[in-house]
């Protein structure tokens, strides 16, 4: 090649690759596919997801419904019909819904059953945003439109030319009713269909609107007509039916309560009204623009900010808010707890053993004043029901280890969020703390736990080491509580004793967690890849390092930083093998760990997420730079196959935004976040409290992931971690990147973020 088109070459290039760089963010909403992780199946997760159309923190949700009713994986992105639009406030397919119906627009001779209504659609005429979703329905010829708002929904649905036009409504099959009142053009009804109960007097009430005479209509008692307006059944559907012109455009409200049919009316008349379709989704397009807006990121690739703002979206959903507000402005809530309407705030949908670890620390730092709401929903579930939840969808659900309320509630309050009776709240981490209580509240294998310092593998309690080590770290939470609580010693250090409970199952041996028989001989046999048995969706290499609070301490049973490090390393060495004895199947989460070619390492389940930023405790933090790279480039896209595993409520899409910043909190219920390395070249944060922390990394790359120096407020910043309370006051953090690793920076002794055993 001639000099002169070599340089050509190299400039073309060169703009080319400047060109991908995403200069400035000015309608984040846009950004975001919400069928990201939606290529999703029992045996392998790429996010479990679905195409959630709302607003953040909504009371409802709404999706299309491609399978079939009672389905967790309601939408799947390989799924070529879709029978239903279907109110959802499912947070997993793991927990299934609650308080689900559905809406289906159809053509011709009526079939109400799932099979006999649905359509085939295609993703070339879908059009999925967080604010609006459309759809062309083929069988029907219809056109499907949805916009939200909190507790409502407008629909718009353009019809071909045909005298047999029909909206058919679904109240499923747990018990429903479904009154049809023609000369309003009205539609009221209740489900009562929930997959984690049974709840005491739980409806979901709904009224529908329709902006057109209803020529005919009719109730189903499940498939057969009843030739009734009315209808109270197991399984009770209904139809409307009109004639409409070629481009008809039918316009439908609808909005729900889970107090009272008239509660369900003043939701829709306050949140809708007589606005338009158009201007409902102008204001939900607004609401999403200004939500997203707290965090804008510049000089990443067109696919980097897809996904940022991508898995930003994920994480404003759940828990999603379960209260109301009445004719007289009070906050009012229907109990999952008592089944009882009471006043006060109520949310669900949530399970802490996953967001505990990043998504409840993000909330605090960026949108305090919606957890300041959830504590309160806190609250009001311990004094209704006598315990935290650990689970709630929507009441107590018996699922997942730990006792991590302790966790959500004391970051919250360490972090500055002030208002509410956390003095109630001290009360009801302390009793969950000693008692077992139902519905995986409180902690199974207390007695023990208290007794020995750990729950036995041999006494017929799952998962006791995974229970052990969670219940240290929750320890630690309620000890910290109490101190920023001024609680007296004699109150608090007995959890700051149960803390180091992690120290039991610690195996010199093998320098990894192992379970502990009731005599204190350690199991036998032991085999470290062995997924479940003592360990939760996980193996002794995921759970060895879940001693959040006390890293120091964990370096220190390993025999110091070389053989804590080298021990790191071998997660990523080690190949992909697996002992799935205990389960008798490959469970997903072992799936997506093997497929993913990075050894032991499983980002797809929650327990191993922090493991990369504990190398900054030994010294050698560009380790975690290389490595949390390396996921965000490797594990996440915003396609529906983007995600590595479940993405569990915004647990996982936590970990990239908190990483796509620089930094990742460890150790919730301390101040600190541990420092990693931005993925963008710029980042700005803006708090509730009008300051700014300005995140630059002018010469950020691929090529240049590693942080050879920082500065924080244009003072050298040598330590490997920040502090919530300064960032608080606002802050600049200038990074310098480099393509090789600076080997001298961070290392020092003094540059660690906190542990507990060297707690002064």
């Amino acid at each position: 090649m001639k000099k002169g088109l070599l340089f050509l070459s190299t400039v073309l290039c060169s703009a080319s690759l400047f060109a991908q760089q995403v200069s400035k963010v000015t309608d984040p909403v846009e950004w975001i596919n919400p069928l990201m992780g939606t290529q999703s199946k029992y045996d392998l997760s790429n996010g479990n997801t679905y195409p959630a159309v709302a607003v953040p923190w909504g009371m409802n949700f709404w999706t299309p419904q491609t399978g079939k009713m009672g389905d967790g994986w309601q939408y799947t992105y390989d799924a070529y019909k879709i029978n239903g639009f279907k109110q959802t406030h499912q947070p997993s397919p793991w927990m299934n819904d609650y308080g689900q119906f559905a809406i289906m627009p159809v053509t011709g001779k009526v079939k109400v059953a799932q099979k006999g209504r649905e359509s085939w659609f295609s993703h070339k005429a879908e059009i999925s945003k967080p604010y609006y979703y459309s759809v062309y329905l083929a069988d029907h010829d219809v056109t499907t439109e949805i916009t939200p708002t909190e507790r409502a929904a407008q629909f718009r649905f353009t019809y071909p030319q045909t005298d047999s036009s029909h909206i058919i409504v679904d109240a499923f099959d747990r018990g429903s009713y479904i009154k049809v009142i023609p000369g309003e053009r009205k539609i009221v009804g209740y489900t009562t269909k929930v997959a984690r109960g049974p709840l005491k007097n739980f409806k979901n009430w709904f009224v529908i609107y329709v902006d057109k005479p209803i020529a005919s209509s009719q109730t189903y008692n499940d498939t057969v007509a009843t030739g009734k307006q009315e209808l109270d059944a197991k399984h009770v559907m209904a139809v409307v039916s009109f004639k409409t012109k070629k481009g008809e455009k039918v316009n439908m409200r609808v909005a729900s309560s889970f107090i009272s049919l008239e509660q369900a009316e003043l939701n829709l008349q306050r949140e809708i009204g007589s606005k338009t379709f158009d201007a409902v989704k102008a204001e939900a397009k607004t609401t999403w623009n200004e939500t997203l807006s707290r965090l804008a990121v510049e000089g990443g690739s067109t696919d980097q900010v897809r996904t940022f703002y991508s898995c930003l979206y994920r994480m404003l959903f759940f828990p999603n808010k379960m209260y109301e507000i009445n004719k007289e402005g009070k906050v009012m809530h229907y109990s999952a707890q008592n089944g009882q309407i009471l006043p006060g705030y109520k949310f669900a949908g949530t399970g802490f053993w996953d967001t505990f670890r990043a998504l409840y620390p993000f909330l605090n730092l960026v949108y305090p004043s919606i957890n300041k709401e959830m504590q309160e929903g806190l609250i009001n579930d311990y004094k209704e029901g006598g315990w935290l939840p650990e689970w709630s969808s929507p009441g107590y659900s018996d699922v997942m280890v730990g006792n991590n309320s302790a966790s959500v509630v004391s970051d919250a309050y360490i972090k500055g969020i002030r208002g509410y009776d956390i003095y109630k709240l001290w009360e009801a981490v302390v009793h969950g703390a000693n008692n077992d209580g139902p519905n995986a509240t409180g902690r199974d294998g207390v007695e023990y736990y208290n007794k020995l310092g750990y729950v036995p593998y041999d006494v017929k309690i799952n998962e006791n080491a995974a229970r052990t080590l969670e219940y240290a770290y929750d320890d630690f939470a309620i000890y910290q509580l109490g101190r920023a609580l001024g609680k007296p010693k004699s109150e608090t250090d007995i959890f700051k004793q149960r803390s180091m409970n992690y120290k039991n199952l610690f195996d010199k041996e093998y320098n990894m967690m192992r379970g502990k028989n009731k005599d204190g001989k350690f199991q036998s046999p032991f085999n470290p890849l062995k997924w479940g048995d003592a360990f939760t969706e996980g193996n002794s290499w995921h759970y060895t390092w879940s001693v959040f609070h006390d890293v120091q301490g964990l370096v220190d049973l390993m025999g110091g930083k070389q053989r804590f490090v080298a021990k790191l390393d071998s997660v990523f060495t080690l190949p992909p093998i697996f002992d799935d004895s205990y389960y008798g199947e490959v469970i997903h989460e072992i799936r997506e760990m093997q497929i993913a070619d990075m050894g032991q390492y499983a980002h797809g389940n929650q327990p191993i997420q922090h493991m990369i930023y504990l190398y900054n405790y030994a010294g050698e933090p560009w380790k975690t730079q290389l490595h949390v790279r390396d996921v965000m480039n490797k594990l996440y896209k915003a396609t529906p196959d983007g995600y590595c595993g479940d993405e569990d409520n915004g647990q996982t899409s936590a970990w990239y935004i908190f990483s796509s910043m620089g930094f990742y909190p460890v150790c919730p219920a301390t101040d600190q976040y541990v420092l990693g390395a931005p993925l963008f070249r710029k980042v700005t944060l803006t708090l509730e409290n009008g300051k700014q922390v300005v995140i630059n990394a002018a010469n950020n790359s691929d090529a240049n992931r590693y942080v050879n120096q920082l500065s924080v407020n244009g003072k050298p910043y040598g330590v490997n971690w920040l502090s919530h309370k300064a960032l608080q006051q606002g802050a600049t953090l200038n990074f310098q990147m480099s393509a090789a690793p600076n080997k001298t920076r961070g290392t020092k002794t003094t540059d660690v973020p906190y542990s507990l055993s060297t707690e002064k």
